[in-house]
């Protein structure tokens, strides 16, 4: 089993090489992976699979380099979190749901749509979760808008 963060990243460039676009080690613990938004179905199955770690959480904010999702994955023996990076354009973003793979991700999914207009590709219920009646259709109270 891998616990550092380094022998991760040289696994997976080996098997993912080219949907590994950047990676950073934050610590002896935690690194930032940057993959391509195609392969998170995929990658996030291997993490679950084969590294066996645990999904813990998704988090997403917009930047002026677009839609930004971090999924973060814990391997809770040697306590190291890799976070899983992907950008996705300014323009009708969208990623495919893990809701097929982590039940969990249903609801971090549903509040990043709500709160940021992204849109999961085969989620089974991207129905409003804590905004009903509090804005209109169609405004996504946490989108930044940068010209």
């Amino acid at each position: 089993m891998m616990g550092k963060p380094e022998d991760i990243i040289k696994d997976l460039k080996g098997i993912f090489s080219i949907d590994i676009l950047d990676d950073s080690i934050k610590s002896e613990t935690r690194a930032s992976i940057q993959i391509a938004e195609k392969a998170l179905p995929e990658i996030s199955k291997y993490f679950h699979e084969d590294l066996h770690f645990r999904f813990i959480i998704a988090s997403a904010l917009e930047s002026k380099r677009g839609f930004e999702i971090y999924y973060h994955f814990s391997d809770d023996q040697t306590g190291c979190v890799i976070n899983l990076h992907v950008i996705l354009p300014t323009e009708n973003p969208e990623i495919e749901s893990l809701t097929a793979l982590f039940e969990a991700a249903n609801w971090m999914e549903r509040e990043m749509h709500e709160l940021l207009g992204i849109n999961f590709l085969n989620h089974p219920n991207l129905e409003k979760l804590i905004s009903e009646g509090n804005w209109a259709e169609g405004v996504y109270p946490y989108r930044k808008n940068y010209e």
